[in-house]
């Protein structure tokens, strides 16, 4: 910086102000030093600005969510990461792949590198590992599963709800027998989804057949050869509700496979890229995603600024989104 000020001719006030995007210089010598800048090749190190100012921060909030590649996760991230880029922040963020050891070292990673704020979707089944550092004072932002273990702000989905909607959006169709594949029920979101299955089918005084549900699929091909395996019993279900996106996926792929994508009706949980596609197009429980990223990154900043109010807590409702697959009759109504 101070090479920068002398061959622009200014005070290295000046040059800190201009790399620093602050008002109160002229036009002509922002244009002096930015070309002093450019002649010097000089990187503005915004580490060691943040630590010399009086509020210490590193302009990085850390995300951690399930996995990076899964469409919510992306859109998820692409929300906060508009969010931070309004506020000159950067997001740094990684997949926790439902793995708690992995969990805990992530967080202790991005705490030791000193993020401004964290947002976090867990796989442990208690975060009170976290209470110091947000008794500390780490912003902290819990996403679509609940904390435990430590107050916190949190931004979650009315998961049993959008579960019971779908089921009865099946039974009002005509089916009775209808199927669900369940991610691990110790996830607190695949839980609820699986709760909203059961009532729906309670509701419409349905006796749950377990060998019309399947948990613990944590993959495609799990769901694929789960489905697959149902539909050569003897009873095979009439309709699906796949608890997950990637879990809508694998049913697709089972029901095409045997040719039965326009004899089963199917209804998933989590939109997903091209599912309006897919023929029949899919019809969904849609969560807004990137309202639920806007959420969590508002209650983040609030708290970076300074916000010391009790921990929020905000809940969005799923809408049922009707494409046509979740509307094809059984056998009795064609």
């Amino acid at each position: 910086m101070r090479d920068v000020a002398a061959l622009a001719g200014v005070s290295l006030k000046t040059v800190s102000r201009v790399v620093n995007r602050e008002a109160g210089v002229s036009d002509d010598l922002r244009e002096r030093v930015e070309r002093a800048v450019g002649r010097l090749d000089y990187t503005h190190n915004l580490t060691a600005s943040n630590l010399r100012r009086s509020h210490g921060r590193t302009g990085v909030i850390g995300v951690l969510v399930q996995d990076v590649s899964n469409s919510f996760s992306v859109g998820l991230l692409r929300s906060l990461e508009d969010a931070a880029r309004e506020r000159q922040c950067v997001v740094l963020a990684a997949s926790i792949d439902e793995e708690t050891d992995r969990e805990r070292a992530l967080v202790a990673d991005l705490v030791a590198r000193r993020v401004d704020g964290l947002i976090l979707m867990p796989s442990t089944l208690d975060q009170s590992y976290l209470a110091s550092e947000v008794r500390a004072g780490l912003p902290t932002v819990f996403v679509d599963r609940p904390p435990r273990g430590v107050e916190s702000d949190s931004v979650l989905v009315d998961n049993r709800r959008g579960a019971r909607e779908a089921v009865s959006h099946l039974l009002a169709v005509g089916h009775t027998r209808v199927a669900a594949l369940v991610d691990l029920t110790s996830i607190p979101t695949a839980a609820a989804r699986l709760g909203g299955y059961e009532a729906a089918l309670k509701a419409a005084g349905i006796k749950p057949d377990p060998a019309l549900v399947v948990m613990g699929l944590r993959t495609t091909e799990e769901a694929q050869e789960a489905l697959t395996a149902m539909m050569s019993r003897p009873d095979p279900p009439t309709a699906v509700f796949a608890c997950r996106n990637i879990l809508s996926i694998g049913a697709i792929r089972a029901l095409r496979e045997l040719g039965l994508s326009h004899e089963v009706a199917l209804v998933g949980f989590d939109d997903f890229p091209l599912a309006d596609l897919m023929t029949p197009s899919l019809t969904v429980v849609r969560q807004d995603v990137r309202e639920i990223g806007r959420q969590a990154a508002e209650l983040l900043f609030a708290r970076i600024e300074g916000d010391a109010s009790a921990p929020h807590r905000i809940v969005s409702i799923p809408t049922l989104v009707v494409r046509g697959s979740g509307e094809i009759p059984p056998p009795g109504r064609r």
